[in-house]
């Protein structure tokens, strides 16, 4: 049985936290490790048992596959419509990029996720299975993301979507390649993206952070993970200072749309969310942030066990139904479900 190394003491991690970290640890694959194949990891993820919890409730859910970048192969995306007497009137569309260090996870990992930002915040949400490494390293995956960003653009009058609150979003990888996008659409001309929503985003190759050094194990995400994961994703060859695989490292981010980004105290991706919220004020742009001295890397995925991960999602859904046409003309919620 693997042993998850055991933080310093003392333990910065938020005691509620605690337990989940140790299962997750446990459970995860030993990447880099005793796991070195990316579909070995996949397999080993996709037996992990369900939690065995409701989802949260929207209005419909939609499989299909929408246009991908040109060569490639359609998308996969799931929709999420929130429930139509909860939410009336045009609402944001937001195009959701899910975690798991450009290798593994998809739709199903994630779908809860997307439920919830759906369902609080009264958005369309876009969910894409953009193509993952190492069989597509970089740009694969942000090609799909801005892909998918066009088409979610171009349709999201037919989700009932406010054409002015387009929303990228993502967690840890998805939270990069939400940033990529982001710089491309301001780069190529569009789509005009409202606002990216960032939570806990992989930003930098760098990987040379304090907070990669006082976070390196103990709490869940590691250190020798994300080695690993940018290994998948780089290739031998691959540049990692380029701006769209590290967007802490774009030489400008003048002109990009405000941001709502979420950072944990206990997570090796700390310090660069941190820095990239500061290089976009220092920029111009309109930045809130949510920082959680005491969560982890993931701690979203619990918002019914974790009071900070139900506060951090009510914030990302309110920053997100900010952007509507409906809540600027009220002045006030549109009614978003808890």
């Amino acid at each position: 049985m693997r042993r998850e190394p055991r933080p310093p003491v003392p333990d910065r991690l938020d005691p509620l936290a605690r337990p989940l970290v140790d299962a997750l640890a446990e459970a995860f694959p030993d990447l880099g490790g005793t796991v070195t194949d990316a579909a070995e990891a996949r397999r080993i993820l996709a037996a992990a048992p369900a939690s065995g919890k409701a989802p949260p409730a929207v209005g419909s859910v939609v499989d299909r596959t929408v246009p991908g970048p040109p060569g490639a192969p359609a998308l996969p995306v799931r929709i999420y419509l929130p429930d139509p007497e909860r939410h009336r009137g045009p609402r944001p569309t937001v195009v959701f990029f899910h975690g798991g260090g450009y290798t593994v996870c998809g739709l199903d990992s994630h779908d809860a996720t997307a439920r919830a930002l759906a369902a609080r915040s009264g958005a369309a949400v876009v969910s894409v299975a953009y193509r993952l490494a190492p069989e597509h390293r970089f740009p694969a995956a942000v090609d799909d993301a801005y892909a998918a960003l066009r088409w979610a653009a171009d349709e999201s009058a037919a989700l009932g979507g406010d054409p002015g609150a387009l929303v990228t979003a993502g967690d840890s990888s998805g939270g990069g390649l939400a940033t990529a996008v982001t710089l491309r659409a301001r780069d190529e001309g569009g789509p005009a993206v409202a606002l990216q929503v960032l939570l806990y985003p992989v930003l930098d190759a760098a990987q040379d952070t304090d907070s990669y050094r006082e976070n390196a194990h103990g709490y869940f995400l590691t250190a020798a993970h994300m080695r690993w994961f940018w290994q998948q994703y780089l290739g031998p060859d691959g540049d990692g200072a380029h701006p769209l695989a590290s967007p802490l490292r774009a030489a400008d981010l003048g002109g990009l749309p405000p941001a709502h980004l979420v950072t944990a105290g206990c997570d090796p991706l700390r310090d660069e969310g941190l820095a990239y919220a500061e290089r976009l004020r220092a920029a111009g742009v309109d930045v809130t942030t949510a920082h959680y001295p005491r969560m982890f890397h993931g701690f979203l995925g619990f918002p019914g066990l974790l009071p900070d991960a139900g506060q951090a999602m009510t914030d990302a859904a309110e920053a997100i139904e900010s952007t509507s046409s409906r809540r600027k003309n009220s002045g006030g919620s549109g009614g978003s479900a808890g």
